[in-house]
């Protein structure tokens, strides 16, 4: 590769990643070093030399690791994810790095969801626990989705696709987003969780979007109503939801992501205990669904990420940014 390439330091890189990386990185005029550990204050120096990293969404990226990559020379942290809340955007921003992140197929999120929500409504995690165990029994009577009022929070790309999904199955579709989406109605949040039997969230996890579903906003819902949640942890108070599920108030929940789930998701856990009591509380219920934050997690986001980490990097190198 010639002395113009875009070098860009990629930690936290399994091998599906690196080996997409190898293969597209010439194709964007890159070359890339590729770890496997993930980036921190001890192994930023890893990337000296480079003015571009690439970090993926399960890595906390605290000042004290931006300072190190400061030191080192980097100039632009990508992250490969669409939510960057994993970095200290404020220290960043004072230290004079930049931060991008990478759009990919809103159609994996989109799916994962509609799977969720059809499986909490039609109790499908207990149908094959109880199969598994040779027990043929029916269980409790499912709804159709066509019956249902589903809330969409958040219309950005993914939940543009989910409300896509939703108009396949003939029912109404609510929404709230402070950018509306023409040609679906478009409530205030409130209104949204009295009216709605389905709410699913799709809103970036921000200072003012934490805990989006609190206690009050989870006691609007209806009686029966299911939580879907294939976008941040943060947006949901865990704890106000656990209580709200054991008390038998809300008919369910179906969760790609919950709060503290650092440390646990991604990791194999069988035979040990797992320090997360409320994650534990709610894999108790047997109307909750979790799955380890794997909705992103086909072939085609992973192209999608890799290519779109390339050519952010590359534009940055070039002193331009991508739409």
């Amino acid at each position: 590769m010639d002395g113009s390439s875009t070098g860009i330091s990629v930690f936290g890189c399994d091998a599906a990643e690196a080996a997409r990386f190898r293969e597209l990185a010439p194709l964007y005029g890159c070359r890339v070093r590729l770890f496997e550990e993930e980036l921190s204050a001890r192994t930023a120096g890893r990337a000296a030399g480079l003015r571009c990293v690439s970090v993926g969404h399960r890595t906390r990226i605290d000042r004290a690791t931006l300072l190190a990559l400061r030191g080192a020379g980097v100039e632009y942290l990508s992250t490969r994810s669409v939510g960057v809340n994993h970095i200290d955007g404020q220290a960043a921003a004072e230290l004079g790095l930049s931060i991008g992140n990478v759009d990919y197929s809103p159609d994996s999120v989109a799916d994962w969801t509609l799977m969720l929500m059809l499986m909490a409504l039609r109790h499908a995690a207990s149908v094959v626990r109880r199969t598994d165990a040779h027990d043929y029994r029916l269980g409790p009577r499912g709804r159709e989705l066509r019956d249902l009022t589903v809330g969409v929070v958040g219309t950005g790309r993914i939940g543009s696709a989910v409300i896509d999904r939703l108009r396949g199955f003939g029912g109404p579709v609510l929404a709230h987003d402070c950018r509306p989406r023409a040609g679906i109605e478009h409530v205030p949040l409130e209104e949204l969780l009295v009216r709605s039997d389905v709410v699913t969230l799709h809103a970036p996890l921000t200072p003012a979007s934490h805990h989006l579903l609190d206690a009050r906003r989870l006691g609007l819902l209806r009686p029966g109503a299911v939580v879907v949640n294939t976008g941040r942890g943060g947006l949901v108070d865990t704890e106000a939801l656990v209580v709200a599920l054991e008390a038998g108030r809300l008919g369910g929940a179906a969760l790609d992501v919950v709060e503290g789930e650092e440390g646990v998701f991604y990791t194999d856990r069988r035979g040990t205990t797992v320090d997360h009591e409320l994650l534990m509380r709610l894999q108790a219920l047997p109307n909750v669904l979790i799955s380890p934050h794997t909705a992103y997690y086909t072939e085609h986001a992973l192209t999608d990420i890799v290519t779109n980490t390339l050519r952010t990097c590359r534009a940055f190198e070039n002193g331009r940014t991508l739409a």
